[in-house]
């Protein structure tokens, strides 16, 4: 099935790592915490925000970016707070990942700087060949087509010979429409066939164990 791809496209959180990791309870604490403080709103007012920002947006920085003047790195300053100490190691993964044919990218709407410290901890910075983030992308994140092109671009990747794999299915859809392979990891089982190159699966391990 994924015999002809030879570049892999990995989504970080809530793919790498569970959704149910302290951590990205973390995450969302912290960005709620930060439209709260720009805003001038309480928790329940961030939501409302970010919920309005993400739907015109994107991501609730660009929408902040794009509605405010907010500084792309204050607001990401949460994230040097996070303690990823509360990730587990992977080895599993890594062993799968290491065996993979080709090059294998992270793409993300976070930060490199998260990827980064996120990785270290997983133990699969090694795996990862390079990394693309939000400010790689220039603030334009994943499911634009700016983000996608600029992302192909940096790193000479072929749609064809690529898989990506991400846990909101809103991602994938462009990606599959220029030719890619496409796996949407949202915890359901069993993995099932979607379409003709695109697939859901209930998590990453298990999917490439059973694919590979």
């Amino acid at each position: 099935m994924l015999a002809d791809i030879d570049t892999w496209v990995l989504d970080l959180d809530n793919t790498l790592y569970p959704a149910d990791s302290a951590l990205a309870a973390q995450l969302t604490h912290g960005i709620l915490s930060t439209i709260a403080a720009y805003y001038r709103t309480d928790l329940a007012g961030a939501r409302q925000i970010q919920a309005d920002l993400v739907a015109g947006y994107g991501t609730s920085l660009r929408g902040a970016m794009l509605t405010g003047t907010i500084d792309p790195h204050d607001f990401l300053g949460f994230e040097r707070r996070l303690d990823y100490s509360v990730i587990e190691p992977a080895p599993d993964l890594a062993a799968v990942l290491t065996a993979l044919p080709g090059r294998r990218y992270v793409y993300t709407n976070g930060s490199a700087y998260h990827a980064e410290q996120a990785l270290s901890r997983l133990g699969l910075a090694e795996c990862i060949d390079g990394v693309f983030d939000i400010l790689a992308g220039e603030l334009v994140p994943k499911p634009y087509a700016e983000s996608l092109d600029a992302f192909l671009g940096r790193f000479g990747i072929e749609p064809a010979r690529a898989a990506m794999f991400d846990d909101l299915e809103v991602n994938l859809a462009l990606p599959h429409e220029r030719g890619m392979t496409t796996v949407w990891v949202n915890g359901e089982v069993p993995s099932e066939r979607l379409a003709e190159r695109r697939w859901r699966a209930a998590d990453l391990l298990g999917f490439l164990r059973a694919n590979i």
